[in-house]
């Protein structure tokens, strides 16, 4: 049950990210929750360096460490799949 919480939080993640980044991305949504577990991870780690990953009630910070290690995830990811791929395309 634990990884179908991941990629559910991960889907969320990454599609909120993507919601957020301005532009259109061309990602698969396979790769965005790919990329929203791996934002997810990093806003985990940086609240753990930051002291704030375990507080009473809900975590608010965390969350939004967890959104912007997202939103730059899926930022550098789409950029990175953009070059693979061969369809540069200018930003903004």
């Amino acid at each position: 049950m634990h990884w179908l919480w991941v990629i559910v939080v991960g889907l969320v993640l990454g599609l909120l990210a993507r919601a957020i980044i301005p532009g259109r991305q061309r990602i698969p949504v396979w790769l965005t929750v790919v990329f929203g577990i791996l934002g997810s991870i990093l806003g985990n780690a940086a609240a753990g360096w930051l002291g704030v990953a375990d507080t009473r009630g809900v975590d608010w910070t965390r969350h939004v460490l967890q959104l912007a290690g997202a939103v730059l995830v899926v930022f550098l990811g789409d950029v990175f799949w953009s070059t693979v791929r061969g369809r540069r395309r200018e930003r903004m």
